[in-house]
């Protein structure tokens, strides 16, 4: 019988343990649901619109030498556009931060020097946001009020940090993929059959074909009756919603 109480006093104990651990894990649990269903942040993808504008975008962070056949297209179609530039590559390049901005184009922030802003800290993001700022400040007279991350790289925190700035994460909906070498065939099935009032194209200056397939892609957008804006004159800047697309929605 002694044996008998024991195991079963030890059974009991078990079970008990057993219960404890069973409704830690549970609450444990609905802690981690409630952190993972925070809202997601969504920066601006495109916008909501039927005028047949688009906004042509530029990331520029190595090289240069495409930029006079770049920004002379640009002229040639009427088409003002946004340029999201390295501080580092603004440094390097202060005549031709200030051809952007003579020639009507505006300049957005992409970083200091390409770092991936998810792994930063807030204060970390602050102060690249603050260098590459006033790197384009002294290059080409102009105040930042567009960011777009190296990669596309976002999360809630580098969002709000951005908003903090009172600067728009600008994202993109129609994406050249011109960084692989795509050529201008290629480069025009990926853009125009796609490109839909209030879109945001995405190009790279400094890669094997974007500069001399730039004119053809322009023209087979302006056949299908686009024009062009600046990112800063395509979005809107009060009164919207952002949709689980990035779509800017006007209210």
């Amino acid at each position: 019988m002694k044996v008998f109480v024991t195991d079963k006093y030890r059974v009991l104990t078990f079970l008990l343990i057993c219960t404890v651990i069973g409704m830690g894990a549970i609450f444990a649990g609905e802690d981690s649901v409630t952190v993972s269903t925070a809202p997601k942040i969504v920066p601006i993808y495109s916008v909501g619109r039927d005028d047949g504008k688009i906004a042509v975008t530029f990331d520029c962070a190595w090289g240069a030498e495409d930029m006079e056949s770049i920004l002379s297209t640009l002229k040639n179609h009427n088409c003002n556009a946004t340029f999201f530039v390295l501080g580092t590559w603004a440094e390097q390049n202060p005549e031709i931060m200030k051809k952007i901005v003579a020639d009507g184009h505006e300049i957005g922030n992409h970083s200091y020097n390409h770092t991936h802003y998810t792994a930063m800290s807030q204060n970390e993001m602050l102060s690249d946001i603050d260098k590459c700022n006033k790197a384009i400040k002294d290059t080409s007279g102009i105040s930042p009020t567009l960011f777009r991350a190296p990669s596309g790289d976002y999360n809630n925190s580098v969002i709000e940090t951005v908003h903090s700035k009172n600067m728009e994460y600008i994202q993109w909906s129609i994406d050249s993929l011109d960084w692989r070498n795509l050529n201008c065939e290629q480069m025009m099935e990926r853009i125009v059959p796609k490109t839909k009032s209030g879109d945001i194209l995405l190009f790279h200056n400094g890669t094997a074909h974007t500069a001399e397939s730039l004119d053809k892609i322009l023209t087979e957008l302006e056949k299908k009756g686009f024009s062009f804006l600046k990112v800063s004159d395509l979005i809107y800047r009060d009164n919207y919603t952002i949709d689980h697309t990035g779509k800017q929605i006007k209210n």
